[in-house]
């Protein structure tokens, strides 16, 4: 099917089901263009939860869909691409967290969202970049286990006076630690003009030289309400598609053109109209998981 046919019937599907398209801001710019909401991790869960659709079609990786799922139990979540996992995530298996609880007692658990629905069962509370820093500071304990990603805990540990344990010592997202700060230098010898922003999955080298550090939605308000012309970005590289409708007239240019998440890049237009025609692949979670891991994702959207 042609591109501008396939796009028409899959806008004809989402009426008929009654369905909501959400896509993250790393999905291919066709997926960013025919969405009905492109957000960040948090817009999303947002989203998720306060939809009136039916069908909550997620475009994304697994933890996405499961978080959706989770707070919309009486939705049918569907993910187009179900072999669209997230590495970070799996850098979490349920029993490495279990652990870590039992060898410090004493502390409280902060997750990142970048997480399954079996690891969240052993959370006290999710976070998503964008409000890391606020759950944290949120939390009674002055000691916190953070979960997964070590470089956010970093990010997360400049900001607070609470100790930050990251749990596991090794877990990052690859595409954002392989961005390293001799990218930023040379991106900045080509466009001594530009000013940096960063996602704070970013190793702490890179965070320490940039001019901005945010989540996706806070790097998007950035470039577009800042008074520079031209942007070097820290992030998945589809990102500057956002930013380039948002924010028109200014100059962005990819710290690292090789910052691609082939996981997001699953998503398609051809199995996203499979997803709506054949009502595939539904996420479902056994209740017991799903219902303990909602309670710390709730816990989130009610403070912050």
């Amino acid at each position: 099917m042609e591109k501008e046919a396939l796009v028409k019937d899959i806008l004809r599907l989402r009426g008929e089901r009654n369905a909501v398209i959400l896509a993250h801001n790393y999905q291919r710019p066709e997926i960013q263009d025919l969405a009905d909401f492109v957000g960040d991790s948090l817009e999303l869960a947002r989203k998720a939860q306060t939809t009136d659709a039916k069908v909550v079609v997620f475009c994304g990786v697994d933890f996405m869909a499961e978080t959706a799922a989770i707070v919309n139990p009486d939705k049918t979540v569907l993910i187009p691409a179900w072999e669209a996992m997230c590495p970070l995530a799996a850098m979490l298996p349920p029993e490495v967290i279990k652990r870590a609880r039992e060898e410090h007692p004493g502390a409280e658990v902060v997750m990142y969202v970048n997480t399954s629905a079996a690891a969240k069962v052993y959370a006290d509370i999710i976070c998503t970049s964008a409000n890391a820093v606020a759950v944290t500071n949120s939390m009674e304990s002055d000691t916190i286990l953070f979960a997964p990603d070590k470089n956010l805990a970093y990010y997360v540990q400049q900001r607070t006076k609470k100790k930050v344990i990251p749990v596991p010592d090794y877990g990052i997202c690859a595409v954002h630690h392989n961005i390293k700060a001799g990218h930023i230098e040379d991106a900045k010898r080509l466009h001594p003009q530009a000013k940096v922003t960063v996602h704070p999955e970013c190793p702490p080298e890179v965070q320490v030289i940039a001019n901005h550090i945010g989540s996706t939605k806070a790097m998007v308000e950035y470039v577009r309400t800042d008074t520079a012309k031209e942007y070097i970005v820290g992030t998945e590289v589809d990102i500057l598609h956002r930013m380039r409708k948002e924010a028109p007239g200014k100059i962005f240019h990819p710290a690292c053109d090789s910052a691609i998440c082939r996981n997001m890049k699953k998503n398609t237009l051809e199995n996203l109209h499979e997803a709506l025609l054949n009502m595939q692949y539904k996420v479902e979670l056994p209740q017991k998981i799903a219902d303990a891991a909602r309670k710390p994702i709730e816990r989130m959207l009610r403070i912050v």
